[in-house]
């Protein structure tokens, strides 16, 4: 019994429902991750300066994805359980914190909006076998990363390895694509970018990305196959150079400002992990 109702094929709906409520829980956490990944990393770095110069640590307090509790960055009111319900806790509070009533950044309800309609979407497609649970965690990273990039123009080796590897394991018995073309998609993916980053550098005397986009190039190539990369490359430079147009035009964004990559290779990824047979097909055809 328990078998059937893990494993069901796409298109059943109490797996999608189930996977929807999970997604809304996922994405509260996810919207911890965001906002802790990169600060613990700054505590991290910031240590290491100081044990190698011989001074005081500037950081001795836990400071994790678990300790300390979540809590008001105004005024520091710890956040109970009934104010951390997904979505329906920012609804009720009116976007404001109970205590001292600072705004609350939408960005909070909208992570888990999205990640709970992502992951019943990806169930309704994939079912809740293993291939529909792993990309879950896909798409859960993705979202993680891309947020934090925007915020930060940082990927952080401990999201973009878990992905990779994660990516290997789910097709070591074939899961997406056979082993092979994982392995090779995963050393093709990192090779393309680090190429074109070399290729910018020495003609342009700058940086044009950062080492985060070749390893997360390489988790996708790893999940989905050396043939996928073109595609996946391809989507994330139309939607980058739409964007950046878009933000140069209307935000006034200047053209030397840095624009992370991250966002469009992870929307690209999640896009060919949808539609990847149509996308092979269409590459086929044209090649």
């Amino acid at each position: 019994m328990l078998d059937l109702l893990i494993f069901l094929p796409p298109n059943s709906v109490y797996p999608t429902i189930v996977a929807g409520i999970l997604g809304l829980l996922i994405g509260s956490f996810l919207n911890v991750v965001i906002y802790r990944m990169p600060k613990m990393m700054q505590r991290e770095s910031d240590n290491y300066v100081a044990h190698e110069s011989g001074l005081e640590l500037p950081h001795t307090d836990r400071f994790n994805l678990i300790v300390p509790r979540s809590a008001c960055p105004h005024c520091g009111h710890m956040i109970s359980a009934l104010e951390n319900i997904p979505v329906i806790s920012y609804l009720f509070l009116r976007g404001r914190c109970r205590e001292c009533h600072a705004s609350i950044p939408l960005r909070y309800p909208l992570v888990e909006l999205c990640t709970g309609l992502l992951s019943a979407y990806l169930i309704w497609n994939f079912g809740s076998g293993l291939a529909g649970m792993s990309t879950l965690l896909f798409a859960w990273l993705l979202i993680a990363m891309t947020c934090i990039d925007l915020d930060t123009q940082l990927l952080p080796d401990d999201l973009t390895y878990l992905l990779l590897w994660c990516g290997l394991l789910v097709n070591l018995k074939g899961g997406f694509v056979p082993l092979g073309d994982a392995v090779i998609g995963a050393a093709a993916g990192y090779l393309s970018l680090w190429s074109i980053y070399w290729l910018f550098k020495l003609s342009t005397g700058k940086e044009g990305m950062g080492y985060g986009d070749f390893k997360l190039l390489a988790a996708l190539g790893a999940w989905l196959g050396w043939t996928m990369l073109p595609a996946i490359i391809l989507l994330s430079s139309i939607v980058g150079a739409v964007v950046g147009i878009c933000l140069i035009i209307f935000a006034k964004h200047g053209r030397d400002n840095p624009i992370p990559f991250g966002p469009y290779l992870a929307a690209a990824g999640m896009i060919a992990l949808l539609y990847r047979q149509p996308i092979s097909q269409f590459l086929f055809s044209f090649a």
